[in-house]
């Protein structure tokens, strides 16, 4: 137990003192003198010019004791093979799955170490000014994962450890007395160290590392290549310690119930319930024994604040009903997309004004005041936009309804509570006294501390990536029998998570290879979710919520969108690892800057890339051929698809059309028959996105930005039909051609889930885009893209898809609109 307070010790100093220079502890002997390699632990405060010196310091001692921990992690693993040859014999020292049990994830965790060390080692020796390690810090940072497995599992480790050892002599031998090698230069070949505290070394390695990027970032300069490598490191490892923290010391996220029984939380966060037909925020907390739902009172200033609950389950009564045994929905109006868009808006602009405020001094007062202001509309944002449903019943009684935004969400729950539900749980009452104890430790033991909305992040938060992810879903493994299985891509967006992209269905198969490209865009997002799933074909398993089929998540799996690691113009490879499934994937990052240059096609011969009335004049037609066999296809096939327009095709899939409709070939009919719905969408939004000049031309987007702020409608009306008389004929026959194809997706919207909004969502920042010149001259970062143009985009097209018929003929010969200068 001393060990885990000294940890715990740690980890409070990682997180709050920022002046504590950790170079390592001296796990054998005494410390020594910085010279001789060996670790040792120093607290000084550095003065600036030492910086570079101080990094090779850090670095040594770090490596030093790496060897030791690479060591001690070998002793563990030395006598796993012998108890695994015998576990097969007649007389086995421990069985196979008891030696699963305690050397759970030691030999991944040794892997990534030694890999680690391997790469580490040279860079220290040949040191000079222009090393670089950040990248090897972030990967080492980005496989805790294993860790987390590990720490789940440590309990139980141990359990079996001791109890493998009172009934087995020879494992009693075995795990007192391992022998753990000495460090090259160190006089002591081998000291002798017990299993127990071995399997504990890996919980307290975490924290160590934590301490060492902590010291190294504050001895690299600013402006070095590692700096940023090494924040996200730190960052990463800082949110992983604070989420394990909890499971290393079961006493800080308990609570004694009456009786004297241990009452533990294991997961608490904000969720939207459906109370009374209206969408509430709760904080949810779950103990190893209760699912507690409640609120946070409102307190005078001053006053420490305090939850009030409003219901709770045991979880020996909490049952999950199946979706067709649950009844229909109370009825909740969902919020309008244009609302939520305009919130997203306002939000948006907000974010703007304040970074100006504090580019310019401003304020204190005023950017309090903006910041109020964002966290409300974040707030009716978070509350609003969840639509997803996870529904709990009490056995005895009462069914409650959350909306979560994603089906990640949903899983984890429902996993947490049932994971609990295996052990032996008793139905029970609480009496008010003990209601109001466990009430009473929520606030001391939550781990989830903020409303997650971006107001609430520190100043010096990634602001997150702005542009299009490319995607590439390639295959994955792991799977125990043949299925039907596809993978959807989940990105954050204004701090809740969105679905962006489906893989097809690969049929009755136990290694899908898709080999599937998506192009996702980020509006501020961090994270890339992948969730794979078996298909259901069973129509007697429809979700009464929402009329769709469930499908069964086979795994589930989460990264950071580093911008070090994906802002670079080559593929980047990676796995993540799910439930003991393995799906390999590659991405890469365009900047929505670099997303606006448009490249001109070289060949005028083709369509893509190719000036609108260049094709329409080749090919005698009023529409491009192009556009008029998408949209018909659409129309044919794709029109009741979820998501149509707004889910990504296969990027390869797009290639191959792009390239027919180019070469114009015969085949164009028979292959668009065949090609998947969401392809030939996404061959047409491609067709808008490549051309030249985008379809409402460059000449106007000032124009139509000022006429879509008008605030007088009859102003603005004789504005917006003014500029649409004043566009090129072919452009113009073309927009209005689209212009009615999208309303009649949006007729659909009961089916497709696609309202006129979602549609102006996806195609305004393509029809109309800045040039590039006007989009440098008023850009001050990367958001503000999102925030100045994106939204008014939106609104140009939501405004003439909201607008009865408009009919070519009518519009050039109506001469109501007076004329303007543009």
């Amino acid at each position: 137990m001393e060990e885990e307070e000294e940890a715990i010790g740690f980890l409070d100093k990682v997180l709050e003192d920022e002046d504590v220079f950790l170079l390592d502890e001296c796990e054998l002997g005494t410390p020594t003198s910085p010279g001789s390699g060996s670790p040792f632990l120093v607290a000084v405060k550095v003065e600036a010019g030492k910086g570079l010196e101080m990094r090779k310091l850090v670095l040594s001692g770090f490596l030093a004791s790496e060897e030791i921990y690479i060591n001690q992690l070998e002793a563990l693993l030395l006598p796993m093979k012998p108890l695994k040859a015998t576990a097969t014999t007649s007389q086995p020292v421990l069985t196979i799955q008891q030696i699963e049990t305690i050397f759970y994830k030691i030999q991944d965790i040794y892997e990534i170490h030694k890999e680690f060390y391997d790469n580490l080692c040279p860079k220290v020796q040949q040191w000079d000014s222009q090393v670089t390690m950040g990248h090897l810090f972030q990967k080492l940072a980005s496989q805790l994962g294993v860790y987390k497995a590990f720490v789940d599992n440590y309990k139980v480790a141990l359990e079996t450890a001791e109890k493998c050892s009172q009934s087995n002599n020879q494992f009693q031998k075995i795990s007192e007395e391992l022998k753990v090698k000495g460090p090259k230069d160190s006089k002591d070949s081998h000291t002798s160290v017990t299993m127990e505290a071995l399997l504990y070394k890996p919980i307290d390695r975490v924290t160590r590392s934590t301490l060492v990027l902590h010291d190294l970032l504050k001895h690299t300069p600013v402006d070095h290549p590692d700096y940023p490598l090494l924040q996200d490191a730190l960052r990463i490892s800082q949110n992983f310690l604070s989420s394990i923290n909890e499971d290393i010391d079961p006493r800080r996220t308990a609570v004694t119930t009456p009786k004297g029984e241990t009452r533990q939380l294991v997961k608490d966060g904000f969720l939207v319930e459906v109370s009374e037909s209206s969408r509430k925020l709760r904080h949810v907390f779950l103990f190893t024994d209760v699912l507690l739902c409640a609120k946070l009172k409102k307190t005078s200033a001053g006053k420490h604040q305090q939850y009030d609950c409003k219901w709770y389950i045991p979880l020996a009564d909490l049952v999950f009903p199946s979706p067709e045994e649950s009844e229909a929905s109370p009825q909740v109006h969902p919020f309008p997309d244009h609302e939520l868009e305009d919130m997203k808006m306002k939000i948006s602009a907000l974010k703007s004004e304040i970074q100006k405020e504090k580019a310019n001094k401003g304020q204190s007062r005023a950017i309090e005041r903006l910041k109020k202001k964002m966290f409300e509309n974040e707030f009716l944002l978070l509350l609003n936009s969840p639509t997803i449903p996870f529904r709990i019943h009490n056995r005895n009684g009462k069914s409650y309804l959350f909306l979560l935004s994603s089906d990640y969400e949903r899983s984890e729950w429902r996993e947490a509570i049932q994971k609990l539900q295996k052990k032996d749980l008793q139905a029970f009452v609480l009496s008010s006294v003990e209601l109001q104890v466990l009430t009473g430790s929520c606030f001391k033991l939550r781990t989830v501390h903020n409303i997650p909305v971006t107001s609430n992040k520190d100043d010096d938060e990634s602001p997150g990536l702005y542009g299009f992810l490319h995607v590439i879903v390639h295959s994955a493994k792991g799977f125990k029998q043949s299925a039907n299985l596809y993978c959807t891509l989940e990105v954050d967006s204004f701090g809740y998570f969105v679905s962006k992209a489906k893989t097809r269905v690969f049929r009755d198969t136990t290694e899908p290879k898709w080999d599937e490209e998506f192009e996702i865009e980020l509006e501020g997002s961090q994270s890339l979710r992948i969730l794979c799933y078996e298909k259901c074909y069973d129509k007697s398993k429809v979700n009464k919520d929402n009329n769709e089929i469930v499908d069964k998540i086979m795994g589930k799996g989460q990264i950071q969108l580093d911008p070090q690691t994906v802002e670079t113009k080559n593929w980047h490879t990676d796995v993540i690892e799910m439930n003991g499934i393995k799906v390999e994937f590659s991405m890469k990052f365009t900047s929505r800057d670099m997303s606006l240059k448009r490249t001109p096609s070289k060949k005028q011969t083709g369509v893509f890339g190719v000036k609108i009335s260049v094709v329409t004049k080749r090919e005698r037609s009023k529409v491009p051929y192009i556009v008029r066999q998408c949209v018909e296809e659409v129309e044919k096939r794709g029109i009741e698809e979820v998501g149509i327009y707004r889910i990504s095709g296969v990027a390869t899939d797009i290639q191959a059309l792009k390239a027919v409709f180019d070469a114009n070939n015969k085949d164009i009919l028979l292959m668009l028959s065949d090609m998947d719905i969401n392809a030939i969408a996404g061959t047409l939004k491609l067709y808008f996105r490549e051309l030249p000049e985008p379809l409402l031309t460059d000449r106007l987007y000032p124009a139509f930005m000022e006429g879509i702020a008008l605030s007088d409608p009859a102003a603005k009306e004789n504005c917006m039909m003014h500029l649409l008389r004043t566009l090129p004929d072919p452009n113009l026959i073309t927009f209005l051609f689209l212009l009615e194809h999208l309303k009649r997706v949006a007729e659909k919207e009961p089916i497709n889930k696609m309202s006129l909004h979602n549609l102006a969502t996806v195609f305004g920042p393509t029809l109309l885009r800045p040039s590039e010149v006007e989009s440098k001259a008023h850009l001050t970062s990367t958001a503000d893209i999102w925030s100045h143009d994106v939204m008014a985009q939106v609104q140009v097209l939501l405004y003439y898809l909201q607008h009865p018929p408009i009919s070519f003929a009518e519009l050039k010969r109506n001469t109501l609109y007076f004329s303007t200068d543009v």
